[in-house]
């Protein structure tokens, strides 16, 4: 963060905040490579070495312990990976999207195949599985982006996730939907012994 009180707010929830976000890392169009890149550099610089990094972003709340084991062990067990991230299956196929170019429209995938019948025209059955990123979880091996303009890669690890796992809040209506999932204990958030943050 680059938020002062957000770090305050996390320090007091057991996060460790070893220094702010500069600004200019910080703004809505910030790539994750310009913070993420900053982070190990100065944590290099501050002689703390680590292999690994992992983003568990705060707007993904219902991932479990149990989940973020699985994915660690998968990912050790791939010694040739780079990274792993967590996806879930589409349920809008890209072969039926489209961009708009004024009063025409072009397919974002084109056929790949010879049979001439365009993807878009086929049934979602007869077409490829196709998955997702969600927000819940990315791991991957710190040389990566020191090294890359890339966080994750090219050697990328598919976590397939459950359910409810990689539930994103990203607008109002997603904050709605996920205090009447909680409500109807449809998910369970961690136990927290902290009394709430009063400033």
């Amino acid at each position: 963060t680059d938020n002062d009180k957000i770090s305050k707010i996390a320090q007091y929830y057991g996060a460790e905040v070893p220094f702010l976000r500069p600004a200019e890392y910080a703004q809505d169009a910030s790539p994750d490579i310009e913070w993420l890149k900053y982070t190990l550099q100065k944590l290099e610089l501050n002689k703390q070495s680590i292999e690994f990094f992992s983003i568990l972003r705060p707007s993904s709340p219902f991932r479990s312990v149990s989940m973020l084991e699985k994915a660690w062990e998968l990912f050790l067990s791939d010694k040739d990976a780079d990274s792993l991230r967590a996806v879930e299956r589409c349920l809008q196929h890209p072969a039926k999207m489209w961009i708009v170019n004024g009063n025409r429209m072009n397919p974002v995938i084109k056929n790949p195949e010879s049979s001439g019948i365009e993807w878009y025209s086929k049934p979602i059955q007869e077409l490829p599985k196709v998955y997702v990123q969600n927000s819940s979880l990315e791991i991957a091996k710190c040389e990566i982006p020191l090294m890359t303009l890339s966080i994750a890669g090219t050697k990328i690890i598919p976590f397939i996730t459950d359910k409810l796992e990689g539930y994103d809040i990203n607008t109002e209506k997603d904050w709605i939907y996920a205090e009447y999932l909680i409500k109807k204990g449809l998910v369970i958030l961690p136990h927290v012994d902290n009394k709430p943050y009063l400033g």
